[in-house]
């Protein structure tokens, strides 16, 4: 399938929505429902989305076609979701593989463990599929043909919920009774709460103190979906009212309660004009663009993690002695606890380790400097201490000269190729043991700086600084 096969009224609806292979597959599954004589939606988000104008990244379909129909009408398709009436519909349109999920209208029985539906009940009605949903926003159904005989979207969405309404008024607003829609899945909590940061909508009063009044049932969430909710909010793109929600709502001491301790804890005024910890972290957030790697962003939400444990008033100002290493572990914690790869914790820990070394940049010896621009993914470490200082006193002195230099050096200077290993200094006659990290720790320093470049200095060095019989204890 082709976007040339689709036809001269395929094309026509084409040009209201982007021209994408999601958006084709979408269109011509529903299509083929319809003609099988069934009722075929676009639903949910891409609703939502064309309505605001934003092109959807995928497209669902909802259908009154039970799964084994769908199943047995299209031939790349598969259940993923078969219990819930879920079907995935495998198309390739211009040479891209996509799949579009495809779901049975259904209401929705218990959910006793907060997650998934005990059991469902398929149903011919849209509107009662509808009031299943989580927000108003998100349940609002497309009429496809309407739309391509109309060319009016708006004028061709069925809206059983005033999804619409509350999209103009920029509200998010729960489907029914909020305190329902939150015991069947907790995890709408933190949707909602992204939701509303991501488009700039208000959560409706109602809505907002439900979620308050449950914040406490997101511990029953598994950690991975809690993980993965907070990480789509700090990359996104609005990341500070995100988290201002969350806390609002109650909603950060049960996910993040090492972030709920930042607010209050004063900072000195002479360093940190803007305000508290938590402060400089909602601002450190403000400045994070959407779609930033999922490292930096977790980095700078954690970076002054250890500042409510460290902090302490002294005679001369408010100190957080040792704040980096308490925050490291902090972060080392809380990635174990949210399930992170051992990738990402590294990542993550090591931007809250060394987000204060900057600011001996311009003093560091030639080796000191290499060795900090070998840590692995530098560019994040300078991207958080740029938005770092933006959060504070606005200097970028440290940040410009650590930049400069680092995109000056070549690679090869920053990591150059050892003069020496553990085997020649074996076949120099030294015996292995601990001392030979010691050693090849102090070659490679020397190399660093510059002062040695050749294999033979390099020996010499060794000679002169860990004499043979003095290593080897004879």
């Amino acid at each position: 399938m082709n976007f040339g096969q689709m036809g001269c009224a395929a094309v026509g609806w084409m040009r209201m929505l982007p021209e994408t292979p999601q958006s084709v597959a979408a269109l011509e599954i529903a299509r083929t429902l319809r003609r099988h004589g069934h009722q075929a939606y676009f639903a949910g988000g891409c609703v939502r989305d064309l309505v605001l104008g934003c092109a959807p990244k995928d497209y669902d379909v909802a259908t009154s076609a039970r799964p084994e129909l769908v199943l047995d009408m299209f031939p790349r398709a598969f259940g993923v979701g078969a219990k819930f009436g879920v079907v995935l519909v495998a198309m390739e349109c211009a040479g891209t593989s996509v799949l579009t999920e495809v779901a049975t209208f259904r209401a929705d029985g218990s959910y006793s463990d907060g997650r998934r539906p005990d059991a469902v009940r398929y149903t011919l009605s849209a509107e009662e599929d509808v009031l299943r949903r989580d927000f108003t926003i998100n349940g609002l159904l497309l009429d496809p043909e309407r739309a391509l005989e109309s060319g009016d979207i708006r004028g061709a969405v069925l809206d059983f919920v005033d999804g619409l309404k509350d999209i103009q008024a920029g509200l998010i607003r729960a489907i029914g009774a909020p305190g329902s829609r939150f015991e069947e899945d907790h995890l709408r909590l933190l949707r909602g709460v992204r939701f509303a940061a991501r488009i700039n909508f208000v959560i409706e009063d109602l809505t907002r103190s439900a979620m308050a009044a449950m914040a406490h049932t997101l511990d029953q969430v598994s950690r991975e979906r809690v993980r993965d909710e907070l990480t789509r909010m700090l990359t996104e793109g609005r990341a500070r009212h995100a988290f201002e929600a969350l806390a609002e709502t109650s909603m950060l001491a049960v996910v993040l309660p090492e972030i709920e301790r930042m607010r209050g804890v004063e900072q000195p005024p002479e360093f940190h004009p803007e305000g508290d910890v938590w402060e400089h972290t909602l601002r450190l957030l403000d400045q994070l663009a959407a779609g930033c790697s999922k490292t930096l962003a977790w980095g700078a939400l954690l970076h002054d993690a250890g500042k409510p444990a460290t902090f302490q008033r002294a005679p001369d100002r408010i100190r957080f002695d040792g704040h980096v290493e308490v925050g490291a572990r902090i972060a080392e914690e809380i990635c174990r606890r949210l399930r992170f790869s051992n990738e990402e914790s590294a990542q993550i820990a090591s931007l809250v380790a060394n987000h204060m070394r900057f600011g001996d940049v311009e003093r560091m010896k030639a080796s000191t400097l290499k060795r900090f621009f070998q840590l692995p993914h530098f560019e994040e470490h300078l991207a958080l201490h740029r938005l770092d200082s933006m959060a504070a006193s606005g200097r970028l002195k440290h940040w410009q000269f650590a930049k400069d230099r680092w995109e000056a050096m070549p690679a090869e200077e920053v990591r150059p190729v050892p003069l020496v290993t553990g085997r020649e200094l074996i076949a120099a006659g030294y015996r292995p043991g601990p001392r030979f990290k010691q050693i090849l720790h102090a070659v490679e320093d020397t190399q660093l700086e510059g002062a040695i470049t050749t294999a033979d200095e390099a020996m010499a060095l060794v000679r002169r600084l860990f004499p043979i019989d003095e290593v080897n204890g004879d």
